[in-house]
């Protein structure tokens, strides 16, 4: 079982490079790479998955959502590929560390109350955040627990799934390989899916117009 687990690859300067981080560079020149590529030989699906994902946050927010969508777009694509990517022989899945769902979760904490100040200034929104004032603690705990929560979803069932593949496949190694890959790509797609639905959710809930 300590396989599932991140592991110190190398060190430089004497600092521990976990082979969750190697992935992740890995990751990232494979999705330049291909958007690149995709870009020049086939627009047009990238302008499939831009429109899929747009249209997908609109229905949620229930508003434009061109100015949002480079981090939510950014955000469901990095996942989505991070989560899957563990099916390759000798990769391990980011995200499976949870210093990266930690990451990804502050990301979202600091950009709902940036587009919301955005959206409607630091007095009004900060208002919002304290009105009454008493309800300031319950609102600042809110936040908190939330980010808390988009961390462990991810990072929990991400190495849930690594880890019931494990059990299963050192049980029957030899009949569940495939099944067991569809299924590692489906739950990592879908939990990109979630954590790009409530990133949007909280963000709109940010954003929400003075006059609503």
């Amino acid at each position: 079982m300590e396989d599932v687990f991140p592991s110190v690859a190398f060190t430089i300067w004497g600092i521990p490079i976990r082979d969750t981080v190697v992935s992740t560079w890995v990751m990232m020149v494979v999705i330049v790479s291909l958007a690149i590529f995709i870009g020049r030989r086939r627009p047009t699906a990238l302008e499939m998955l831009v429109d899929f994902i747009l249209d997908s946050v609109e229905d949620i927010l229930g508003r434009s959502a061109i100015d949002y969508l480079p981090l939510l777009g950014t955000l469901a694509i990095f996942i989505a590929v991070a989560n899957v990517i563990g099916v390759v022989p000798f990769v391990t899945a980011p995200t499976r560390d949870i210093n990266t769902p930690l990451a990804l979760a502050l990301i979202v904490f600091f950009a709902v109350h940036y587009y919301g100040i955005r959206s409607r200034g630091w007095f009004n929104y900060l208002r919002s955040l304290a009105s009454p004032i008493f309800m300031l603690p319950l609102e600042i705990v809110g936040q908190l627990s939330r980010t808390i929560s988009l961390t462990l979803r991810l990072f929990g069932n991400i190495i849930s799934t690594e880890m019931v593949i494990a059990v299963i496949f050192a049980l029957v190694p030899l009949f569940v390989p495939l099944p067991l890959v569809g299924f590692s790509i489906l739950t990592g797609l879908l939990q990109a899916y979630i954590f790009t639905v409530l990133a949007a959710v909280y963000i709109g809930a940010g954003v929400q117009a003075i006059d609503n």
